[in-house]
């Protein structure tokens, strides 16, 4: 990858590793299904003033049923399932887990992009991580198995739709398709948003998380991470989960008060591994020596 795309990079490790912490703290006042239908308002009230002002909302009548596709496999179902995952796990544990999305889409794309000895044990290792964290951290609770069944889900449907961005939605402008899911996310989801409108007080450190949601962490990160696929490719893009789980315990772990167990350690330590090996570059192949003649 060249230097713009380790920048989008770490941009998109850092916005996607803080989310799993704000959806903790806006679920302690607002609904699941509130949280993720304000968060694609908010989001969509940002992105697509600029779409319309670069001129690209055009594309979005021309390809309605690309992103419509995409905001399902890519918002609407993911957001769902974390956010309802999180009422039964910590952040933490969630954040790791969404580390098995590249572990998929090396499996998809094994065909076009072929899997080296070292990025297969890279990869393996980051799953290995994941299923220490789901024997040990979750064994015996069943919501607590529910929980991380809902975010394991939501990886697999972010693997999935990091392809399907790759495949058929290349060539739409980054803020036209994160402005056209995002809005479609608000409109799907804003009668069941309705129906579980708060009916107590809600606190300001809830709207505040809802709004970092909206504006940092899917209009910003989605803009990044669009831009990064069409950079770097889906295989090496969806390679962010590996690296933001990092954000996303420690920001548990310090203000949370969330538990650092043992397995989260060695789950983290796989992941970490994992990752480093994932992302080594594939040795160029050994031209053949000429033959000589005569």
């Amino acid at each position: 990858m060249n230097r713009r795309a380790w920048l989008l990079f770490l941009l998109v490790s850092v916005l996607w590793g803080i989310p799993y912490f704000l959806i903790k703290i806006a679920i302690d006042d607002l609904s699941p299904v509130f949280v993720v239908a304000g968060r694609g308002l908010i989001a969509a009230l940002v992105l697509l003033p600029v779409a319309a002002a670069r001129g690209s909302l055009g594309v979005l009548r021309e390809r309605a049923g690309t992103v419509a596709l995409i905001a399902v496999v890519h918002i609407v179902g993911p957001f769902l399932l974390i956010t309802y995952g999180e009422v039964h796990i910590t952040s933490s544990l969630t954040g790791l887990l969404i580390a098995v999305e590249p572990v998929v889409i090396a499996l998809l794309m094994s065909r076009t992009e072929p899997l080296t000895r070292v990025r297969t044990t890279g990869l393996v290792l980051g799953f290995a991580g994941v299923a220490v964290l789901v024997g040990l951290d979750v064994s015996g609770d069943r919501l607590g198995l529910l929980g991380a069944g809902m975010v394991l889900l939501a990886a697999v449907s972010y693997a999935v739709a990091t392809m399907l961005v790759q495949r058929r939605a290349a060539d739409i402008p980054p803020e036209a398709l994160a402005g056209g899911t995002t809005a479609i996310t608000a409109v799907v989801l804003a009668p069941f948003a309705v129906l579980t409108w708060p009916s107590g007080p809600v606190h300001a450190n809830a709207w505040a998380a809802l709004a970092a949601l909206g504006v940092f962490c899917t209009a910003v990160a989605l803009l990044a991470f669009y831009r990064l696929i069409a950079l770097a490719g889906s295989n090496r893009a969806g390679l962010v989960t590996y690296v933001n789980p990092v954000v996303a315990v420690l920001l548990g772990v310090l203000l949370l008060s969330e538990p650092l167990s043992g397995s989260t350690v060695a789950g983290f330590a796989l992941v970490v591994a994992g990752c480093w090996l994932s992302t080594r570059p594939a040795p160029a192949p050994v031209a053949a020596e000429p033959v000589p003649v005569g």
